[in-house]
């Protein structure tokens, strides 16, 4: 039976043997061609209508997200890319597929983060069966460079039925978008990826490039 709480939100929620189920909170959301331009190297380039795909279920369901194969204009698809507020971390498990993590922690100059200046790069080559975890004060983003769709699994958490599944309450995605992507792009060259320089960064301290090839 579909019942409205009577909260000022009015909020849908759906009635099963007496348990009230909440409904604001819509699990699904897609990352569009139109959005990713922010962060794309070639911003101009055509792309799929959607990029990857995304179920948020949080710590308890995990939450699942998938990327389309292919590249856009040379650069392999890849997900948006964001920091944590706070000092939250997750641990992405690799379902299906092949690919390339992406992290960096930025400089702290008095207590703020510097976009344009990053203390530590690094680059770690995934596959299915892996695992990856990203520590608390490193942004990230996943790259999908295999040729069928890179699947994975992550347990970030799902903060209350006002959160966004496209755009999680935890993430500070501006701070990409001010740079137009992460310190280096992966791109694919002679079949494989190589990781390119972002020219709007003025400094990246520290890099650990896990064996990829870079221009």
């Amino acid at each position: 039976m579909m019942i409205f709480d009577g909260g000022p939100s009015i909020r849908p929620a759906l009635s099963i043997h007496g348990t009230i189920l909440f409904m604001a909170f819509e699990p699904f959301a897609s990352r569009t061609h139109e959005k990713m331009k922010d962060v794309l190297m070639h911003p101009e380039a055509m792309g799929p209508a959607i990029h990857y795909y995304m179920i948020r279920g949080g710590k308890e369901k995990r939450n699942v997200t998938v990327w389309e194969t292919g590249t856009v204009g040379g650069e392999y698809i890849k997900t948006y890319g964001h920091y944590h507020i706070g000092e939250l971390d997750e641990t992405y498990k690799i379902v299906q597929g092949e690919g390339v993590a992406l992290l960096q922690k930025l400089v702290v100059e008095d207590g703020v983060p510097v976009p344009s200046r990053v203390a530590e790069f690094r680059a770690i080559p995934v596959k299915a069966g892996d695992s990856v975890y990203m520590p608390a004060g490193y942004g990230h983003l996943v790259v999908n460079t295999g040729k069928e769709w890179l699947v994975t699994m992550d347990n970030s958490p799902v903060a209350g039925p006002d959160d966004s599944a496209s755009m999680p309450g935890h993430a500070d995605y501006e701070s990409v978008k001010k740079m137009r992507g992460f310190a280096y792009y992966v791109v694919e060259k002679n079949g494989a990826p190589l990781l390119v320089k972002n020219a709007l960064y003025i400094e990246v301290q520290k890099t650990d490039f896990g064996g990829l090839a870079v221009e």
